[in-house]
């Protein structure tokens, strides 16, 4: 597997882990799309994954 650039490497530098590889959030790993998101993150956003807890915004109690 070829290196990183030190400029890729800095670009890249949310998504690499202890081993210097690309990782995508647990959600994202199978997805197809490309809005994927880092390990380090919470999914903040994702138009294809719907929360089984999520409430629609219509929904009164």
């Amino acid at each position: 597997m070829p290196r990183m650039s030190k400029k890729r490497k800095q670009e890249w530098a949310l998504f690499l882990n202890d081993r210097n590889r690309i990782t995508y959030n647990e959600l994202c790993r199978k997805c197809s799309n490309l809005c994927k998101q880092s390990f380090r993150c919470i999914v903040v956003y994702c138009p294809n994954y719907l929360s089984k807890r999520r409430t629609t915004k219509n929904e009164t109690d």
